[in-house]
């Protein structure tokens, strides 16, 4: 059962706030499309009305910071059987996305972003190379009917589907209007779950010591370049360099240039150095990489 709340304004006399019914569940759907840490503050929203691979239109797509997704569905005026099955069929879908899918999704949906460039200034870390290890299912209602609860509450007690259902009190007071959210389990048992059942579908745990490297070949970087003078590096701003300093010296790095494949693999030797202090090895003599004969002509930009 999900927690009663209610609302006092205090003052002069003590006066219970009435809640009432969203007079459209349109204008809920608006609201978490334009901030869906109402929903939930680890969240970051891929896109909505996301057509699936059966010609049907999931209501809202989204990731976490682990990398995992989160289908929401809006429960509007349809039957809890009809939206808890929609839900289910949905799920069976988006738990076969791939790395590449996910992207495109949100490339398309956010005017040709990158999820990664979005991902990173969303949660201030480098997008997971492993994507949709385990997803969420999320009934979101401005009611909850007992009919809705006794489906849901069975699926995840009884079978371990993460599955949850929120719904949002609505009411107005002095001219402003206010929402509560309340969730019908707890969000870290569905959490939990959803960890359970996607650990079935991981690799071995990392090693701490193996890395991949996703290295552009293009006017900024060639793999010729880097097999020649031996380094790997990244440019543009701030979260395409970060994650070198990651890298240690004994670690190793698997590099892989996009629509090409994997290259090559190598140890590392030093930390990461800004590109105008690091020194190559030329005709004998320990020079500036800026100095020295390169392929690639604009590796000194954004220096």
């Amino acid at each position: 059962m999900p927690i009663k709340v209610g609302v006092w304004r205090l003052g002069n006399d003590l006066k219970q706030v009435p809640f009432a019914s969203m007079d459209k569940e349109r204008r809920l759907e608006e609201a978490l499309a334009k901030d869906i840490s109402i929903l939930s503050p680890g969240l970051m929203l891929i896109g909505c009305q996301v057509l699936t691979a059966y010609g049907t239109f999931l209501d809202m797509l989204a990731i976490d910071r682990e990398g995992n997704l989160h289908v929401i569905e809006l429960k509007r005026n349809r039957t809890p059987r009809d939206v808890v099955a929609q839900l289910l069929d949905y799920a069976s879908w988006t738990q076969d996305l791939s790395y590449k899918q996910i992207a495109q999704i949100y490339s398309e949906k956010n005017g040709g972003n990158e999820l990664e460039k979005a991902f990173a200034e969303s949660f201030d870390t480098s997008l997971p190379e492993e994507l949709n290890q385990s997803h969420e299912l999320v009934v979101v209602a401005s009611e909850l009917d007992s009919s809705s609860e006794r489906i849901i509450g069975y699926l995840s007690d009884n079978y371990g589907v993460p599955i949850n259902a929120v719904f949002f009190r609505y009411f107005e007071d002095a001219g402003n209007e206010y929402l509560i959210r309340t969730w019908l389990v707890d969000p870290r048992q569905v959490e939990a779950r959803a960890s359970a059942a996607g650990r079935s579908k991981r690799r071995a745990p990392w090693n701490g010591r193996d890395f991949y490297v996703s290295l552009g070949d293009g006017l900024h970087r060639t793999w010729e370049d880097c097999v020649r003078y031996g380094f790997v590096s990244g440019g543009g701003g701030k979260w395409y360099t970060q994650t070198l300093d990651l890298l240690f010296p004994g670690a190793r790095v698997f590099v892989n240039i996009p629509k090409t494949g994997y290259v090559g693999v190598g140890i590392v030797k030093g930390e990461s150095v800004p590109v105008t202090e690091f020194k190559v090895q030329h005709n004998g003599a320990e020079i500036p990489v800026l100095e020295a004969p390169l392929k690639a002509s604009g590796l000194a930009e954004h220096a």
